[in-house]
């Protein structure tokens, strides 16, 4: 794949490093833990960075353009994680507004007993934003939600990829394009 030297992409370039740095936590910054509990050396926090708001306004005009640029105007998300993106994206202004849905873990029993919350038109194309890529699980569960509710996913956009992992590659058997501001990869040294 040719790198791109265009303006357009060094500021993306630099928008994808400056999320990484404000969103890093390291080890001797603080106690963290895998999802089994065990100590590991880093993690990716997203919800600093994207609950900043000059830096919300920045990501939520970056993956507006995009979104508009596949002529889609509707995003959901899953988790914390994609919360601050969707309201990045519904908060962009657009020629066609964007509209955004928040999806449950599973339905409200009560009031709406809704399982996306938000104002989504089921006949139109919705993509799912999350903050990490990395194996694809959670991010299938979140489509696979939206799917069950009778919406059609295009694709997914996030924050990070980890390429090192099958995420993109699960996604793209369910038929899903990603589409990621900044590819991780591990450097060897």
């Amino acid at each position: 794949m040719a790198v791109s030297s265009t303006p357009a992409h060094a500021e993306l370039v630099n928008l994808g490093q400056r999320l990484y740095d404000l969103a890093l936590v390291k080890r001797d910054h603080e106690h963290i833990t895998d999802p089994q509990g065990q100590p590991i050396g880093w993690l990716l926090d997203t919800r600093i960075p994207m609950l900043r708001g000059d830096v919300m306004r920045e990501v939520g005009r970056v993956l507006a353009t995009r979104l508009e640029a596949r002529s889609i105007h509707q995003v959901a998300g899953f988790g914390f994680g994609a919360f601050a993106l969707v309201g990045s994206v519904v908060a962009t202004p657009a020629a066609e507004p964007f509209m955004g849905g928040l999806i449950r873990d599973k339905r409200k029993p009560h009031g709406r007993q809704r399982l996306v919350e938000g104002p989504l038109d089921r006949s139109r194309p919705v993509v799912f934003l999350d903050d990490i890529l990395n194996s694809g699980k959670s991010a299938l569960r979140g489509i696979h939600l939206l799917r069950q509710d009778g919406f059609q996913v295009a694709g997914m956009m996030c924050l990070f990829q980890f390429t090192w992992s099958a995420g993109k590659t699960r996604l793209e058997q369910e038929g899903l394009w990603v589409d990621a501001i900044l590819d991780l990869k591990l450097r060897h040294e």
